[in-house]
């Protein structure tokens, strides 16, 4: 099946003014990300969709086309299926929503994600393990899944909560990596699909396809991830992961 990646990259962050552009080790970020999903050599075909002119001139020199979308999008999968739509892009089977400030997404998480779609999911994602010392921060958002692997509830609450504090957490938190992978068909669905209350409450779009008994298969991956860069102190720790491991994590 070919496969389309779309990184939505909005200018307008909250937390993070300009995130796009903002530099780590010397490179806009949205350049780092879209030079790691290329070295991990598993789409057809790379896109970025902004709602900037600025960014569309970064990406593009990049290597990678980049695409005007709407400014009025509320998520990133509006923006994602809005070039998905494009007639140019009609040929592809699965599409891939890729996050703009995951500058270390490992091919595993990008792989497994593509698998649980060929597999037969609607919706494909990755979690990597979480200690449980970093599982009450709201910002690294938690999965529990089924035993089959597919999500039951994501939050920004410790969950599953241990009722016993001495009871062992090993292999009990899961951190969610943002990154999607669509059948056209899944894709078309949950844009269409009114946000829930779960989702406006912890701020999580993904909560919309849960609540409308969409099937969301999660990859578990073997080894902690840092989370993605929403804030100027996430930012600074990247730099110095990046630094530390001269760009090869």
């Amino acid at each position: 099946m070919r496969v389309l990646g779309v990184i939505p990259a909005r200018l307008g962050s909250t937390r993070l003014p300009h995130k796009p552009l903002q530099s780590l080790a010397g490179e806009p970020l949205i350049t780092r990300v879209v030079q790691r999903v290329l070295e991990h050599d598993l789409l057809d075909e790379l896109v970025v969709a902004t709602d900037s002119l600025r960014v569309v001139e970064v990406a593009e020199r990049s290597g990678v086309r980049a695409v005007l979308t709407d400014s009025g999008h509320q998520t990133g999968t509006d923006r994602v299926a809005e070039v998905a739509s494009g007639a140019a892009y009609a040929s592809f089977d699965i599409v891939v929503n890729i996050q703009g400030d995951e500058p270390f997404l490992s091919r595993e998480a990008l792989f497994g994600a593509l698998a649980r779609v060929e597999g037969g999911d609607e919706v494909g994602t990755a979690a990597a393990p979480l200690d449980v010392d970093l599982a009450g921060d709201p910002n690294r958002v938690k999965v529990v899944t089924d035993a089959r692997g597919r999500a039951l509830y994501f939050s920004r609450s410790i969950i599953p909560y241990r009722r016993d504090s001495d009871s062992s957490s090993e292999g009990l938190y899961w951190q969610h990596l943002g990154i999607y992978s669509f059948t056209r068909v899944a894709l078309a669905r949950w844009i269409s699909l009114p946000p829930s209350a779960a989702e406006r409450a912890e701020s999580l779009e993904q909560l919309r396809a849960l609540h409308n008994g969409m099937t969301i298969g999660v990859a578990r991956l073997e080894q902690p991830v840092l989370p993605g860069i929403d804030t100027e102190d996430d930012l600074r720790r990247a730099e110095a992961h990046w630094h530390a491991f001269q760009g090869q994590v």
